[in-house]
């Protein structure tokens, strides 16, 4: 292989996952809130798992639901990793798929299982550990800017998908409200609220913003942490639109606002700059 060629070569490899600017982080958001919206819809409106027919078919909406996204996240994962190079629509795509299936997935670990939100967060929060203990361990850096090939692209969709559904555990738990003072009630709910949900989430993503542009602590530990917070300040304005004025949501139709989600995405695809990440070796590469 020519020098010419390999150079072509690394470029393709380095530029399927986008750089992570502000609009990345904007955008991730707003599939996090489609992906809350969107897998709710599926469960809990289509197969009826939150209304009073739900077990009757014998199907669990929660884990008919993940079967759908996950089937769908599989498609698109595997399309993303035999693309040559960066396309922001199968990027994105994909990324919504492991939102969604993520949300259902939660749901059903938290809920069906019967282990709670906070049972389903420290497990969810071991399976995000182990994959990118896992990741380091096999491949040396769970860096984003080092995905260069297959096997750092499917750590990097396993990873994610885990994180998506550790984050919707974490915003349900947040907002869940709790009957006292208790250990086990604390346990049951964070009792924040929707919106007092997203403001707390929101808070901690700033603050994280802050230690990456005065510190120097770890970019890519601040990135993981901030990837994982993303999904709860979803998962929390995602519930904050449909759940009903009773519980403090504005009782927005699951579709329609599912709906209006998703064209915000595409118009800010559109809009926003959308560039490939790069690998820090490759301008010495090239």
């Amino acid at each position: 292989m020519t020098q010419p060629e390999r150079t072509s070569l690394t470029h393709e490899l380095l530029s399927k996952v986008p750089a992570v600017t502000l609009g990345f982080w904007i955008i991730k958001i707003l599939c996090t809130t489609l992906g809350e919206t969107g897998g709710d819809t599926v469960s809990m409106t289509w197969l009826g798992e939150t209304t009073e027919k739900a077990g009757q078919s014998g199907i669990n909406g929660y884990l008919a639901g993940t079967a759908i996204f996950g089937v769908l996240l599989v498609v698109l994962a595997f399309l993303q990793i035999r693309a040559r190079r960066f396309n922001p629509w199968l990027y994105w795509a994909t990324i919504i798929a492991s939102t969604t299936a993520g949300t259902t997935l939660a749901d059903f670990t938290t809920r069906s299982l019967g282990i709670g939100y906070w049972g389903g967060s420290l497990l969810l929060l071991g399976l995000v550990l182990a994959s990118l203990f896992t990741w380091k361990r096999v491949l040396g850096s769970v860096d984003v800017n080092s995905i260069t090939g297959p096997r750092q692209e499917i750590f990097y969709w396993v990873t994610i998908t885990f994180s998506q559904t550790l984050g919707t555990a974490l915003g349900d738990w947040a907002a869940e409200d709790r009957n006292g003072t208790a250990l086990r009630d604390w346990m049951a709910g964070g009792g924040l609220g929707y919106a007092g949900g997203a403001i707390a989430f929101g808070t901690a993503l700033a603050v994280l913003a802050g230690l990456f542009y005065f510190t120097r602590i770890s970019r890519v530990a601040l990135f993981w942490m901030a990837f994982i917070l993303t999904r709860p300040l979803g998962a929390t304005v995602g519930d904050f639109f449909d759940k009903p004025h009773a519980q403090g949501g504005l009782e927005i139709s699951r579709p329609i606002a599912s709906l209006i989600l998703a064209a915000a995405v595409v118009l800010l695809i559109l809009v926003l700059p959308q560039r490939a990440g790069r690998h820090p070796g490759a301008e010495a590469k090239a």
